[in-house]
C-alpha cells in the first residue's frame, strides 16, 4: 500500500486518504449504529380485557390459579399503582396507543361506528393522531397486533394497518368480541371465517338444565389469535418488533376450555347453582369456575409468549409489560351474579377498592401492571408511582430510540422508573369520561377528586379522596378541602379540549 502511495501525484494522495478517511469513518458509523439497533429492546405489550386489580397471585389473589404471570411478576417490577386511561374499552385503548389522556384523546367512550353492520366496529381515530405503533415502525421495529383492536373498522383511519400495524389478527369490532367463537375474525382488513356455525355472545336459559357445551363451536378464538401471534413472533426473531397482544379474556362471555373449569373446585358454584343469562351474555352451569378458568387460560397464553422469547433466546433483549384495559366486570340486575354471570364478588375481583369497569372509582381504573426487563427491572420489586396509560407512549418512544411527535402528549416516560430510579410529574392525571353518566376524575399526588353524573339533569358532588389514607375512597374529604377540589377542577379544565363527537357540556363551556 506505502508503495502505491509513492507513485501518485501529491493531491491525488490527498483525495485518495481522504475519501479511505471517509470510507472508514462511514463503515464505523454503520457499525455502530447497527450494534445500537441491535440492542433496542423488543417490547411485548399485553393488554388483559376486564382483569381486575385482585384477580392475580402476585396482587393477593388467593383462588384463581395464575403461575405465569406471577412468575413474571417474581421476574419483574409489580406498578401498585397505576392506572387504565379509561374505565372501559374503547377509549382505554386510545389513550394507550396515542398518548393522550380522556381529556385530549379523540376516542372518550364506547361509540360504534355508525356504519350499518351488524358488527359495525367502532368510532373510528383520524388519520391526524399518531400511534405508537407508528412511530415504532418509522424506527424500524416490525409491528404486530392480536387480540381486540376497538379504534376503527377495516378500510377506515381507525384500522389497525392504517395506525402503524404491519399485521393485524383478531376482532377488529368489540361486539364480534362478545363470543369466543364468533364468526369470523380479522385478518388485517380482510374478514377471515373461523366458524360454519358461531355461537351469539347473548342467550337466557330461565329453566332447565345448563350446558356449557351448547356455546362452543369447532375453534376457540383466543387460541386462533395465540398462534397468530406466535408466527408473528417466529417470523420477526431476528429484528427490532413490537407485539402488543390485546387478548379478550377475562371480558364476558364465559366460554372457557372445559379442562380449566374441571380444575376448580365444583362446591364453588353450589350456592348460588347455575348463570342462567339474566346479566346478559351466555348461560354457564359452573360461572365460579368459568371466570376463574378464564384468567387461567389467559395466564397460560401469557405463559406460551414467554416461553416462546426464551426458546429464541430473546427473553433478555424484550420487555414484557402486562396490565388490563380496566377494572373487573360490574353488577346486574341479578345481585347473585355480574354482568355476564362473572363472580367478582366471590373472588374479591376488585382487591378491596371500591368500584367495576365503568366507573373512574379506584377500582374500575386502577389495574395490575407488571414490567419484566432482564437486567434493567430488579426481580421482585415494586413502585407506588402514579403512572397511567398516557405514559406507555413516551415510554416506548425513549426504548425504541425513536423521535417523539408533533402532537398533544400527557404521558411522561417510566423508563428511569423501571431502571429503579425516581420520576416526577409535572402535571396531574386526568380522566373526561362520556360514558356511564358522564366522570370526570383528577389525581394529583395522594389527592384524587371525582365526579360523576355529569351528563345527567342534575349532575354529581365532587369527592375528594386522600389515597395514601384511605386507597378504598371510603371518607370523602370535599367539604374539609374545598380549596384542593377547586384546585384539582381548575388543573382539570385547563388540561382538556372539545371533542365534539362526545361532548361534556357542562365543561365543554368555559
Amino acid at each position: 500500500m506505502l508503495h502505491f502511495f509513492r507513485h501518485r501525484a501529491p493531491a491525488q494522495l490527498c483525495a485518495f486518504v481522504a475519501f479511505s478517511v471517509c470510507c472508514v469513518f462511514a463503515l464505523c458509523c454503520s457499525g455502530r449504529a447497527e450494534a445500537q439497533a441491535a440492542k433496542r429492546p423488543n417490547i411485548v405489550f399485553i393488554l388483559a380485557d376486564d382483569l381486575g386489580y385482585g384477580e392475580l397471585g402476585s396482587y393477593g389473589q388467593q383462588k384463581i390459579m395464575t403461575p405465569n404471570l406471577d412468575k413474571l411478576a417474581s421476574e419483574g417490577m409489580r406498578f401498585l399503582d397505576h392506572y387504565t386511561g379509561a374505565p372501559v374499552c374503547a377509549p382505554a385503548r386510545c389513550t394507550l396507543m396515542t398518548g393522550q389522556h380522556l381529556g385530549h384523546a379523540e376516542i372518550r367512550s364506547n361509540k360504534d361506528s355508525g356504519n350499518g353492520r351488524i358488527y359495525p366496529g367502532q368510532w373510528p381515530i383520524t388519520e391526524q393522531v399518531v400511534t405508537i405503533a407508528e412511530v415504532l415502525n418509522e424506527a424500524g421495529y416490525a409491528t404486530g397486533g392480536f387480540g381486540k383492536w376497538g379504534l376503527g373498522p377495516s378500510n377506515t383511519t381507525g384500522s389497525p394497518n392504517k395506525q402503524g400495524f404491519d399485521r393485524f389478527y383478531g376482532y377488529n369490532c368489540q361486539r364480534n368480541a362478545h363470543s369466543y367463537y364468533p364468526p369470523f375474525l380479522d385478518s388485517d382488513e380482510r374478514e377471515v371465517a373461523v366458524n360454519k356455525y358461531p355461537i351469539p355472545g347473548h342467550d337466557r336459559k330461565p329453566q332447565g338444565p345448563v350446558s356449557a357445551d351448547d356455546y362452543r363451536a369447532a375453534n376457540y378464538a383466543p387460541d386462533l389469535i395465540l398462534n397468530q401471534a406466535v408466527r408473528f413472533l417466529d417470523s420477526n426473531k431476528d429484528k427490532p418488533f413490537f407485539l402488543y397482544l390485546p387478548f379478550v379474556e377475562p371480558h364476558v362471555a364465559m366460554q372457557p376450555p372445559q379442562e380449566w373449569i374441571d380444575r376448580y373446585p365444583e362446591a364453588w358454584d353450589k350456592e348460588n347453582g347455575p348463570y342462567r343469562g339474566d346479566n346478559g351474555y351466555l348461560p354457564h352451569p359452573r360461572p365460579r369456575a368459568a371466570y376463574a378458568a378464564m384468567i387461567s387460560d389467559l395466564d397460560e397464553h401469557v405463559g406460551t409468549i414467554l416461553d416462546r422469547l426464551e426458546q429464541h433466546g430473546l427473553s433478555d433483549n424484550t420487555i414484557v409489560i402486562f396490565t388490563s384495559d380496566n377494572g373487573p366486570t360490574h353488577g346486574g340486575r341479578n345481585p347473585n351474579f355480574h354482568i355476564g354471570g362473572a363472580a367478582c364478588t366471590f373472588f374479591e375481583s376488585a382487591g378491596g377498592l371500591k368500584g367495576f369497569k365503568g366507573s373512574c372509582d379506584e377500582g374500575g381504573i386502577r389495574v395490575p401492571c407488571i414490567v419484566r426487563w432482564p437486567g434493567k427491572v430488579t426481580p421482585g420489586s415494586e413502585n407506588s408511582f402514579p403512572s397511567y396509560f398516557p405514559d406507555w407512549f413516551p415510554t416506548m418512544t425513549e426504548l425504541a430510540g425513536a423521535e417523539l411527535p408533533e402532537q398533544q402528549l400527557d404521558g411522561v416516560s417510566l423508563v428511569s422508573l423501571i431502571e429503579g430510579e425516581s420520576i416526577q410529574r409535572k402535571k396531574p392525571l386526568i380522566w373526561n369520561f362520556n360514558g356511564y353518566g358522564g366522570q370526570v376524575a383528577i389525581r394529583d399526588g395522594k389527592w384524587k377528586a371525582i365526579r360523576k353524573s355529569l351528563l345527567r339533569k342534575t349532575p354529581g358532588p365532587w369527592q375528594l379522596y386522600d389515597l395514601e389514607a384511605d386507597p378504598s375512597e371510603a371518607n370523602d374529604l370535599a367539604k374539609d378541602h374545598p380549596e384542593i377540589v377547586k384546585r384539582l377542577e381548575t388543573a382539570f379544565v385547563n388540561d382538556r379540549s372539545v371533542e365534539s363527537d362526545f361532548p361534556m357540556p357542562l365543561y365543554d363551556k368555559q
